[in-house]
């Protein structure tokens, strides 16, 4: 089967843009906006509504294949690429890469995904959202070449097994929304509620009594309205607050974090990737040696398959956080759950609020033939969308592919 030709159009991402700059500079919000002046290169306002490229795959036998090119909320940050700006970009969609995957076949994804992972334009490598939704394409398209699913093709060019259940969902909430956060504890999600704790004094608390009391109000909540078996993970997102909060005082991290008792994500935001990763590593043993079990996620600095790989090796994290579109190629993110797992790390095989129902149902299907410890709830924020999205694209695969097998 062959590409007979590619369109791509220019659509709206799942969320919004963030400079985080911006934000940790003082920037004070008003309601959902931010007035001021951003930071960050590309950024016209500190938030902005995220942009999408659909590149869809027209096959030889009229098939459509898609993906969906977009980047994360806080582009930019921590070796992240630049924001993408979709207008930027459609021009080359639209002519170079037409003309270069029109007529080639599509029956394997992995050679011709990585060959477009590794491609440049004008001297330089594809903007990672762009990587990411043509490989998307890519894979949509030969799983419909082989009357497959996507899931089926993952296992078999990659050489792994296939779930036999759902994989559990972490619910990515509003921490303000607490009627959405009521909705994910009757739904029994199993991990929440991620949230976005940007700013110290007004998420955290100059002595970080702020979080402490989040969090203990999502247990109480969860034991007044939940089942009386239900007992999800607590999944907090600090986006760097808690090591600016406390500086490198591993020792008041470590009591910290033994006292919030929930697992967290981006403690720390260092200089550099090296940097990171010792951080990282101190504070691990440290919990360790003071009998804390908290579940430490690493996410910034851990961009790349690469990245993935050497925080791997140095056992520098609980669990990483694989972003989708930091990774580029749809195809880096396959190989990163699979190396984290077999060295022995958890993962996340997450993303963004800012991606698409495609990307998110895709990614889905990966995390089935892939098995990382739960996935990300995407796109948006509302909670019962995403969780649909995804719980019903695992149910309908698994599905097919056990009527499959009993014929």
């Amino acid at each position: 089967m062959n590409i007979a030709d590619v369109i791509a159009v220019s659509g709206r991402a799942g969320f919004f843009n963030r400079d985080l700059a911006a934000v940790k500079s003082g920037a004070k919000s008003d309601g959902f906006a931010y007035p001021g002046k951003p930071v960050s290169s590309g950024f016209t306002r500190i938030v902005q509504p995220g942009k999408a490229i659909s590149v869809m795959l027209l096959l030889e036998d009229g098939q459509v294949a898609f993906g969906d090119c977009m980047d994360v909320i806080l582009s930019g940050v921590a070796g992240r690429d630049p924001l993408f700006r979709a207008e930027d970009h459609l021009a080359f969609m639209q002519t170079t890469l037409r003309d270069r995957l029109r007529g080639r076949p599509i029956d394997q994804f992995r050679p011709l995904a990585e060959e477009i992972d590794r491609s440049e334009y004008q001297g330089k490598p594809l903007h990672t959202a762009l990587r990411y939704g043509i490989t998307q394409a890519l894979l949509h398209a030969a799983a419909l070449a082989s009357h497959c699913t996507i899931s089926e093709i993952v296992a078999r060019e990659y050489r792994c097994d296939i779930a036999t259940a759902p994989l559990p969902i972490l619910a990515s909430c509003h921490k303000e929304d607490v009627q959405m956060i009521d909705r994910m504890i009757l739904k029994r999600v199993e991990l929440l509620p991620h949230a976005s704790f940007q700013q110290v004094e007004r998420d955290i608390g100059l002595r970080g009594e702020k979080l402490i009391a989040y969090a203990k109000g999502i247990v109480r909540r969860v034991r007044e309205i939940g089942d009386p078996d239900y007992r999800p993970v607590i999944h907090l997102d600090v986006y760097g607050t808690i090591g600016e909060l406390f500086g490198t005082d591993t020792a008041a991290i470590a009591s910290y974090l033994g006292e919030l008792k929930a697992a967290v994500e981006s403690f720390v935001i260092a200089p550099s990737r090296a940097e990171q990763i010792e951080r990282f590593r101190t504070l691990g043993a440290a919990l360790r040696d003071a009998g804390h079990h908290v579940g430490l996620i690493v996410d910034e600095w851990c961009n790349t398959l690469d990245d993935i790989k050497v925080f791997a090796d140095a056992g520098a994290a609980d669990y990483a956080q694989i972003k989708t579109p930091d990774l580029g190629g749809i195809n880096n993110a396959i190989e990163a759950v699979l190396y984290a797992r077999d060295k022995g790390m958890g993962c996340c095989l997450g993303g963004s609020g800012n991606e698409t129902d495609q990307s998110a149902r895709i990614t889905a299907q990966i995390g089935l033939a892939t098995r990382p410890s739960f996935l990300l709830s995407k796109p948006g924020f509302g909670g019962d969308e995403a969780l649909m999205i995804q719980m019903n694209e695992m149910l309908r695969t698994l599905a097919l592919i056990e009527a499959r097998t009993r014929a």
